[in-house]
Parts: structure tokens; sequence; C-alpha cells
């Protein structure tokens, strides 16, 4: 088990050394000579916890600006799920790769995914050191066996890592997967102890065919098939009223706000402090890149912050609280001890370059952080105790890079 000094860190305005002991914080005020397999020196350098997005698509990297400006359902059906139909694993893997390379470079260590052949999500994750739940994407039209083929897929799984990784089950959504699917998702979840993550009440037409269908908003129908609980992560969950968010908060629902994508594709502004006042399990997601455009957290918090003021006050939504759902909260949903510099918490963690111009002057680093400054102010990023970003440098990000644009002119090209 490695070890690692870092040295002249700044913690929470004061300057520190911190001792992290496999891929643990053991000590945030270790001596200046304690004994390490590394020392860095993080002179001029604030320590913050990394970001944990509750809610993305990574291998849509593929499709950024392909379909921009289009309602959810016509993006959907006549752009994304064509372009989808024609990419194969590769393409899968390349997608996934480019997305942690976007991820590390702006600080996110642990998403969860949705999309699909998750084997090859799970070794660009694998590859690039990062934490990910990896979705299995199940939807009425994959038919009987194949159904059957991913549950059994979901059931028998074993991490190739360190526990970095996980997955999810992932059905799509109350329009594409039937009631008797849902509840299958929901044992299967329960029988493997696994996380199921789904699209909740994105969009208004999805709220209204419903209740044509079943009688009952996305919310009540879930609950009714028993499918709410505390290994939830639903998405978006925009059009509710006061009863479903007691209904979310009572079965211990996360919710993964994406503020970005809502906005994108018009579906609607998310009812925070309705939600915040319920006392529901909030998190935040960038949704994937076709519809945001990019898997920018910090960039994230600022607009669910500000579009928190637009609906309330501009006491809605405070920066230190909308940085609690993109780091503590978002960990929490993962299962992980993490998303908080702490002695015994998982060694995750963002480096910022206090010389930024944008963290000048500094009467808060937290204020900073969510409403001025960018990626281009995070200087290195831990995961599990080790680098994966280390002064600016991500391994094998040109390589990523040209993979990338190989697929989507191969896929364009089918």
């Amino acid at each position: 088990m490695s070890s690692l000094l870092i040295r002249n860190v700044q913690l929470d305005g004061n300057v520190t050394n911190i001792l992290i002991n496999g891929n643990r914080f053991q000590n945030l005020h270790a001596p200046a000579d304690a004994v390490a397999d590394e020392t860095y020196d993080a002179s001029g350098l604030a320590i913050v916890p990394s970001f944990f997005n509750t809610h993305t698509h990574a291998s849509m990297t593929l499709l950024r600006g392909y379909a921009d400006d289009l309602p959810l359902f016509p993006w959907l059906n006549d752009h994304i799920w064509p372009f989808e139909g024609k990419m194969r694993a590769e393409d899968i893997y390349a997608g996934a790769k480019l997305a942690t390379l976007e991820m590390i470079r702006s600080g996110t260590t642990w998403f969860c995914d949705m999309y699909w052949m998750a084997e090859e999500t799970v070794r660009a994750v694998a590859e690039a050191g990062i934490r990910a739940t990896v979705g299995v994407t199940l939807m009425d039209h994959l038919g009987e066996d194949e159904i059957k083929r991913q549950l059994d897929f979901l059931a028998n799984w074993k991490d190739p890592t360190n526990g970095r990784i996980s997955l999810a089950v992932a059905p799509h959504a109350v329009y594409t997967v039937s009631g008797e699917l849902l509840q299958l998702c929901a044992e299967a979840a329960k029988t493997n102890g696994q996380t199921l993550t789904l699209h909740v009440s994105e969009t208004e037409k999805e709220v209204q065919d419903c209740i044509a269908a079943h009688g009952m908003s996305p919310v009540r129908w879930l609950d009714h098939l028993g499918v709410l609980g505390d290994n939830v992560i639903a998405a978006h969950v925009v059009h509710i009223d006061e009863e479903e968010a007691e209904i979310l908060k009572e079965r211990g629902v996360w919710i993964a706000h994406n503020p970005c994508s809502n906005m994108k594709l018009s579906s609607g502004i998310f009812a925070s402090d309705l939600l915040m006042k319920k006392g529901c399990r909030l998190t935040l997601g960038t949704d994937g890149t076709a519809s945001n455009n990019n898997l920018d957290m910090r960039e994230e918090m600022k607009f669910a912050a500000l579009l928190a003021k637009v609906r309330y006050t501009s006491e809605t939504l405070p920066a230190g609280e909308i940085l609690q759902w993109a780091t503590r909260n978002g960990a929490q949903a993962a299962g992980l001890n993490a998303g908080v510099i702490r002695e015994g918490a998982l060694a995750d963690a963002v480096f910022l370059d206090l010389e930024n111009e944008r963290l000048v002057p500094n009467f808060s680093l937290t204020s900073n952080w969510v409403y001025a400054t960018d990626s281009r102010a995070i200087h290195s990023v831990l995961c599990d105790g080790k680098f994966v970003m280390k002064n600016g440098v991500v391994e094998n990000a040109e390589e990523t890079i040209t993979r990338a644009r190989e697929s989507v002119k191969s896929v364009l090209s089918r």
C-alpha cells in the first residue's frame, strides 16, 4: 500500500501537509518530514473535493453538437437514436474514453452512466483510473432474450478494479419500459445490491403520456410498482408536485438535477426550493454531451444556482449548498465515503491553482469555485489516492482524442 505526502497545500484557508495512505486521507495536518513513498509540493494550490456526476451518458461525447436546438422527443427519435444505432463496441469505448478525459480535466472522479454495451464503458473507466457506476440500459424493444442476457450480466459481473467500478440497473424511462420490466429491474437491483437509475418526469409530455397510459404521473406510477427506494438515482425530476416530492423524500430517492440539459432541451425548471424544503436527497449531473454539451460539473453548479435564483429568490441555493450537491451528496448517492477532504475518506480531490486570475481576490474560495472560475483553474486531480491528472497532464490524452475523431468518421460513413 503506497503513501503520498502533499506539502504546503491550502485547505480551508490554511496551509498544511496532507498524508494519504493507500486510497484514503490519513492525516490532514501531517509533519512536513512525514515518511511517504511519494512527496508532492502543492505550494500555491488549494485542495477541494472532486465532483460526483450522478447522471450522464458518457459515450455521447461522440454526438457533441450533432443535433442542437431541438425538443427532446424529435431530438431523440430523429437524430440521436439513429446515430446510436450505427455505433459499435469500439465506438462506445472511444466515446467513454473521451468522456473520462473530459471529466478528469474538469475535476470529476465518479459518474453514474446510462448507455449501451456497459462493458466498453467499464474498460474505459478502468484504464482512466477514476470511478463509475455504469448503468446497464434496459428497454422493452430489446426483446425478452436480450433483457434476460443483460439481467444475467448484472447478476454475475465482477469488478475488474479494486472497488472503483460498480454496475447499475438502468431502465431508461417509463415511456420505454413496461411496468413488468420496471419491477424486474427493481428486484434485480435489490437482489444484486446495485443502484437503479432512470429518467423521471423530465418533460411535461412524459408526465401527460404516463397519466394517459397508467392513470398516474411517473413518480406515482414508479411508487405504485414498488420501484422507488434509497438505491434509486432519479434523473431530471422536473415536473412534479408537492405530494410527489414527499414520496421521493419518504422513499429516500436520490435526485440528479441536470440544469444545462433541462434548459437546452426546454424541459423545464427544476423545483429546487420545493425539494430542499421537503428534505429530498439532491445531487447534480451533467446529462450527456449531446444535450449539454459538456461534462463540466463546475459549470453545472453555477447554472443550477442561478436557475434556482431566477425561479425563487437570490437567497435560494447558495454556493455552499450547490457545492455539497456536486460533491458530498453525489458521493453518498454512489455509496462512497468521499466528496469531502476528511481523515478516513477516500482520497479523491482537485487541486486549484490560486494564481488563476478568476480566483483573485479570494474572499471565498467556495464562491469563486461555484461562480467565478472554470476548469482552467484545475491544476491536478487525485482519484483513489493516485494522480489521474498531474500538473495539467493526463496520460494518453492525444491518443484518446484521435481515437474519438476516428470513431465519429466511421459511424458517419456506415
